[in-house]
């Protein structure tokens, strides 16, 4: 088997380092399976490496380097670098971020434009594909069940910040070639919606065969009964791959300076037109900010969504910090109220 296949380039590994190199295809608690030149196998960490703090822990997408075993499991030694990533707070004590997916090229958010569309999560969601390292793409799925969707559409590319935006059916076909530029072999596709929305029905579209098992759909809201239950790299037959994950849906904000800047370019280009260069965009003088949304050219829906991110992100960074400030404001304006009052 050959390994480039997979999205393996040698100079992913230095010449100092010995190794099988593989890739993590999906995570079973501490159990990995892999693929190397020897073909599909499983792995474990080695747990001085890994455990001792010397190693990130591997994730679904991940090229590592093993200790092949032709007999058994292999023992995993080293998680190289990593291009892009999706992670969140890990939820052993101690360990703090997470990796949930590992090596993607394109983030693809799906929504359906039936029950399941939500600009508040598509925001949300773009910020975390952009904080990535990676390309978001807007897929809005069930256009067979609209009759128009336009007004979705164009809501969708007003908060898509630069991201292609495409309808599709997978029951009629419609807009499924549009995507075939993404479908490129050795290119890795990571798959971000709600549970039951449909990502293993696209997977199965996009592949041109079942890989993914889907029963009917629930009547009362157009769901997908299929849920998908572990992390998993699953190739297609024209070689690109698609990491479905039922973890991406409780992805949290961490660290998304990089993510805000793009997914709110256009609230952000305010922010250097003000009269202070530290304005706080409340009550000073000559904010830009405030401006651009009292002559509305900045929805104040968007303005506080992308507060409430920004605030959002700092809890999960500092969550005894972040309630500290947040209680220390609170006597700040029952003590305002007070003086008020004399």
């Amino acid at each position: 088997m050959n390994l480039a296949d997979y999205g393996f380039i040698p100079t992913m590994v230095s010449g100092d380092v010995n190794g099988t190199p593989a890739r993590i295809t999906a995570v079973h608690r501490e159990r990995y399976e892999l693929v190397c030149e020897s073909g599909h196998t499983y792995g474990r960490l080695k747990a001085s490496v890994y455990y001792g703090g010397l190693e990130d822990f591997p994730t679904t997408g991940d090229f590592v380097l093993v200790n092949y075993n032709p007999n058994g499991d292999s023992q995993i030694i080293k998680t190289l670098n990593r291009k892009s990533f999706f992670s969140r707070r890990d939820p052993t004590p101690g360990r703090g971020e997470q990796a949930v997916a590992a090596n993607f090229d394109y983030v693809f958010i799906i929504q359906s434009l039936n029950f399941d569309f939500n600009l508040k999560r598509m925001e949300r969601y773009i910020t975390l594909a952009w904080q990535s390292g990676a390309v978001p793409v807007i897929i809005l799925i069930k256009a067979d069940l609209v009759e128009d969707y336009s007004e979705q559409m164009l809501a969708a590319q007003k908060v898509a910040a630069g991201a292609e935006v495409y309808a599709i059916s997978i029951i009629t076909g419609s807009g499924l070639d549009k995507l075939k530029d993404y479908l490129k072999p050795c290119k890795t596709i990571v798959f971000l919606g709600s549970s039951g929305v449909g990502k293993s029905s696209l997977v199965n579209a996009l592949a041109g065969q079942e890989i993914m098992a889907v029963n009917d759909i629930r009547e009362d809201d157009s769901k997908d009964r299929h849920t998908t239950t572990h992390r998993q790299l699953i190739r297609l037959p024209n070689g690109a791959m698609i990491i479905d994950t039922p973890g991406m849906r409780e992805l949290g904000m961490w660290d998304v300076s990089t993510g805000l800047d793009e997914a709110f370019s256009d609230v952000e280009s305010y922010f250097g037109r003000c009269k202070f260069s530290d304005c706080n965009h409340l009550t000073e003088p000559g904010c830009a900010v405030r401006a651009a949304i009292a002559r509305g050219e900045l929805p104040r829906e968007r303005w506080e969504r992308y507060l409430q991110l920004k605030r959002e992100a700092r809890f999960t960074d500092d969550k005894a910090g972040y309630l500290h400030k947040k209680q220390q404001r609170y006597k700040d304006i029952a003590k305002l109220k007070k003086q008020i009052k004399k």
